[in-house]
């Protein structure tokens, strides 16, 4: 007797499955949070001080005491738009200066020279003291439009109003509009950071 053709219809086409990130890979897409990190650090970026102050803590009263100034070393800043000025900042979520910009919407920006390396390190430490006793030694001018703390010396100063905030992951952008731009000091070079370190350029 022939063979007569099966009248079942074959098996569907399957791929092959691919396997799984481990819990241990940090991320769906299978980049651990080291391998991230890693790469990351090959970006060479500027070194900034982000500066704000706390509300007073009796805002309808003129005479209440003026409230803490607050710094943060960041190296996550870039500008954004010419017009408007806009510049970006990454805050960890959680962090005081994130909390702090919540509420606090003119903000400072410092951005550090190669000689302020030991100013970008006091203000990354964590667990660290009061941000007043931080501050304390340390030469700067009050903006005129935000009240914050510049870094006298610096390469270049931003006073900046908050236009809006982007959670993004564990961080939140603050997209910012200048409302000044000085430069303090033309001399020396930008302070980098590079393969987790801080650097001179050349």
């Amino acid at each position: 007797m022939p063979n007569t053709p099966s009248l079942t219809s074959p098996p569907p086409l399957t791929s092959p499955r691919l396997p799984l990130p481990s819990a241990a890979a940090g991320h769906a897409e299978g980049v651990s949070n080291d391998e991230f990190r890693a790469a990351m650090s090959r970006l060479a970026s500027g070194v900034v001080l982000v500066t704000a102050q706390e509300p007073p803590l009796d805002p309808d009263d003129p005479q209440a005491p003026r409230g803490e100034d607050v710094g943060m070393t960041a190296t996550a800043f870039m500008s954004v738009s010419l017009d408007p000025p806009l510049v970006l900042v990454s805050l960890r979520e959680g962090s005081r200066m994130d909390d702090l910009l919540d509420e606090q919407p003119l903000w400072g920006v410092s951005v550090l020279s190669e000689s302020q390396r030991h100013i970008a390190g006091r203000f990354a430490m964590k667990g660290r003291v009061s941000d007043r006793l931080l501050f304390a030694d340390i030469p700067y001018r009050r903006g005129e439009a935000s009240g914050v703390p510049l870094v006298g010396g610096a390469l270049a100063t931003l006073e900046c109003r908050t236009e809006q905030r982007v959670a993004a992951g564990d961080h939140t952008l603050v997209i910012g509009r200048v409302l000044t731009a000085s430069l303090p000091s033309a001399d020396g070079g930008p302070l980098a950071y590079f393969k987790g370190r801080y650097r001179q350029l050349g």
